[in-house]
């Protein structure tokens, strides 16, 4: 198999157990996310490839007392792992996040073209802020790029909405 192939999510799940609703605006970045990311990504878990496993990849993400859990499935359908995060780095840039993107949603009912594209920018910088923090979290245990860990970071902060 090369590499490129191996070195890419195939599938990535989301638990869904502790979520309630979610607003439409909310589900329309999820599902932006999820079919962004399959598309085209680059990952790969150190120890799980250092241990023979390989890719394409099944994840599923879930938060488990505060932690982010990656559970890693490799290409045979074996249990390639799990990757453990702590969430603290992250809370205030996933936080900020949706903060702003509720100003962002709201101002597309209302505001002006430019108030807009101002809220947007910001939206953006919070999410590249983000991006960073998941990025250096990720340091020795996932090699990604950054619109991987972009895209990665929004379902994220789709699994820390509460209802």
């Amino acid at each position: 198999m090369d590499q490129d192939n191996a070195n890419r999510i195939d599938t990535i799940t989301l638990d869904e157990a502790t979520v309630i609703a979610r607003s439409e605006d909310i589900e329309k970045e999820r599902e932006v996310a999820l079919r962004d990311l399959v598309e085209d990504n680059f990952f790969r878990p150190i120890r799980a490839t250092d241990q023979g496993h390989e890719g394409p990849w099944k994840v599923h993400l879930e938060v488990v007392e505060g932690m982010l859990a990656w559970h890693l499935t490799d290409t045979a359908g074996t249990a390639a792992g799990t990757i453990g995060l702590g969430m603290a780095r992250m809370r205030r840039a996933i936080r900020d996040y949706f903060a702003i993107c509720d100003s962002y949603y709201k101002a597309l009912r209302r505001a002006s073209a430019q108030e807009i594209e101002t809220i947007d920018m910001a939206r953006r910088g919070i999410h590249d802020r983000g991006t960073r923090h998941l990025l250096d979290a990720l340091e020795g245990k996932v090699e990604t790029d950054f619109e991987t860990a972009r895209r990665l970071f929004t379902l994220i902060c789709v699994l820390h909405i509460k209802a």
